[in-house]
């Protein structure tokens, strides 16, 4: 299905980040308006669903409005509309989807319904002009930590993922528990480079076995265990190797296991796309390995690892030129499955 002017107005409202953004053809974006909700919930170390609904329901529409007239359009020149509607926190979605809805029906347009992981490896064809499936993604988000075979657009196979807590709900989790602020990960990033990534060795349950599953429940509980006991014998922490050390950990095991499967599956592409995507040792570590593997690597520019409108306005375009789009009936469903 052809879209007009190939104009997409895309939405995200999944968590803490009230997004729109214009894109056209799928991977130019006009512009990208993102709304943070991070000042508001770092006092609580940690998003409040209750309060990230309400900041959605208070900006979306400014939000929309300052991204079509920031890429200089008018709402006649849109020919579809894209949004989240799936996985997230269900208040923030249903903003997001009531919003694109009525928006649509008012503007005569199609809506599409886009899932949240679709969109964070669909960032990587607007950094990456050249991108084409077929290729292995690893996501990497506070919510998910899955390895996806792409073999063309809008087809996904899982082939690895977390079996407890994602990357970057452990990078949250031992950031509160080292004393740094929310959201935790970009802290651990810092502060990692100071520290000695050899100081600590931690482990994983299924860091050598012969799979592609992840498990980071049982590194985040031994950091707490190490922080505690340290305090209690009234010893100082070593804050900057721990974060060091368990920065180097994580980044391995998401990086020899995502290598091993491209390797497995013929892949000679592998993207990098999520929250954590951001973080500049696993992107300098993965860009290597693949390097020495003979694979191509992709990721996102920063701005488009954090939750954004135009990776799922990307995500839309490929889903309209398959001939997926939804209709009124469409509904945010918070366990919203993509395989």
């Amino acid at each position: 299905m052809t879209v007009k002017n190939g104009i997409l107005l895309a939405l995200e409202s999944s968590c803490d980040e009230t997004s729109a953004a214009i894109v056209a053809d799928g991977r130019n974006v006009l512009s990208n308006i993102i709304s943070s909700q991070v000042p508001i919930h770092q006092k609580y170390k940690g998003v409040v669903p209750e309060i990230a609904s309400r900041c959605h329901t208070q900006c979306i529409a400014a939000v929309t409005e300052e991204a079509v007239r920031g890429a200089g359009l008018e709402y006649g020149d849109i020919g579809a509309v894209a949004v989240t509607s799936g996985p997230g926190l269900v208040g923030g979605l249903l903003v997001g989807v009531s919003f694109a809805k009525g928006l649509a029906y008012s503007l005569g347009v199609p809506v599409i319904g886009v899932h949240h992981i679709e969109g964070h490896i669909s960032a990587n064809y607007i950094t990456n002009k050249q991108l084409e499936p077929p290729f292995l993604a690893l996501v990497v988000s506070g919510g998910h930590s899955h390895i996806v075979l792409c073999r063309d657009y809008c087809s996904y196979e899982l082939i690895g993922r977390t079996r407890d807590d994602a990357a970057g709900e452990a990078f949250d989790k031992v950031a509160r528990v080292l004393g740094l602020p929310y959201p935790g990960g970009i802290h651990i990033d810092r502060l990692a480079k100071e520290g000695n990534p050899e100081a600590f060795h931690f482990h994983s349950v299924l860091a050598r076995q012969d799979n592609f599953d992840f498990s980071f429940s049982g590194i985040k509980t031994g950091i707490i265990n190490l922080v505690h006991k340290l305090e209690q014998n009234g010893e100082p922490v070593p804050v900057a190797d721990i974060a060091a050390s368990f920065q180097q950990f994580v980044c391995g095991v998401l990086c020899e296991k995502t290598v091993k499967a491209a390797r497995l599956y013929g892949m000679k592409s592998v993207v990098l796309a999520g929250g954590v995507a951001a973080n500049s040792q696993l992107r300098s570590m993965l860009a290597e390995q693949c390097r020495v593997n003979g694979m191509s690597f992709f990721c996102p520019e920063p701005v488009l690892c954090t939750d954004n409108a135009a990776m799922i306005g990307c995500a839309g375009y490929y889903r309209l030129q398959k001939g997926f789009v939804s209709d009124l009936a469409l509904n945010a469903d918070a366990a919203m499955s993509l395989f």
